[in-house]
């Protein structure tokens, strides 16, 4: 009972999306049969000891730090909510350490090969060809998430001030502009649309071909196709267009701090690996250009 009102509580409360709650429900439900099958207790019993013990045990078994840390946050949050809901009086995960993550720079999307996807290849003048450029504008052009690009709504576009209100992490609300390129993709999209479906379609703006609510493996199939023939990165999903949106703001100039709003980061730190990227690439033309290095 106490791990089902954990995760009303993260549901109704701290408004999680239901991506977020399923991993915390997958992460606890793992902690449970491990304290089960080993300890025969339960996880608001857990000792410091008994989780070091269940951690250790993910690395020995191949999971990476980064899903280690993930497991780590949930169990925090789980003996967070003990402490303030339940009285519970001794947190263990005070003395459990999380594992140090490798440090990763974001893959992105070269600024001319983007550049060369929208202006040189033929998309098909046709309602999906029309959606997949849009598709692929609104995460260049945006920065928005994938989960945040699939909830869109028509009446989140104001084409009047030329803005998108974007429903990020947490149900907090940002305002992203929309450059002029995307608005007139977004008018012949949207005069297609209503032509195909007749206005019996839902308020969601991307829709597949038959109409329906666009889901993440569809988006992730359609930026993978597109970039595919633009760049030889290892990686081609949403979130490279993501990266690339950010790189290339800060590369051209752009303030860190409304890099930062704009993708809807809580926190500063989220935002500046963004700025290793570009200071690899001064390295990298420094490398090439400089008669002595």
């Amino acid at each position: 009972m106490i791990a089902e009102s954990f995760l009303e509580y993260l549901k109704y409360e701290k408004r999680y999306s239901p991506h977020t709650i399923a991993a915390y429900k997958t992460d606890l439900n793992q902690f449970a049969g491990f304290l089960q099958s080993e300890y025969d207790a339960l996880p608001h019993h857990a000792a410091a000891a008994q989780i070091r013990h269940w951690l250790s045990g993910l690395v020995l078994q191949g999971n990476t730090a980064k899903s280690v840390n993930r497991k780590i946050s949930s169990l925090k949050s789980f003996f967070r909510y003990l402490e303030i809901h339940h009285d519970h009086d001794a947190n263990p995960m005070h003395k459990v350490t999380a594992p140090k993550i490798p440090a990763r720079l974001p893959v992105y999307v070269p600024e001319d090969s983007m550049q060369s996807l929208f202006e040189q290849f033929e998309f098909p003048k046709d309602f999906k060809g029309l959606r997949d450029k849009l598709i692929l504008e609104t995460f260049y052009c945006t920065g928005m998430r994938l989960a945040e690009l699939t909830s869109l709504r028509h009446t989140d576009i104001d084409l009047h001030k030329g803005q998108i209100r974007v429903t990020g992490k947490g149900n907090k609300e940002r305002i992203i502009p929309m450059v002029a390129s995307l608005m007139a993709s977004y008018k012949d999209y949207l005069a297609e649309k209503k032509r195909i479906f007749d206005n019996n379609t839902t308020n969601l703006v991307f829709v597949t071909d038959k109409g329906k609510k666009i889901y993440p493996r569809f988006v992730y199939r359609v930026v993978n196709f597109y970039l595919s023939s633009a760049t030889t990165v290892s990686k081609r999903s949403p979130h490279v267009l993501r990266h690339s949106f950010a790189t290339h703001m800060l590369s051209n100039g752009a303030d860190i701090n409304a890099i930062k709003d704009l993708l809807g980061h809580a926190n500063l730190s989220a935002t500046e690996v963004y700025t290793h990227n570009t200071v690899e690439k001064i390295k990298s033309v420094y490398k090439q250009a400089h008669p002595k290095a």
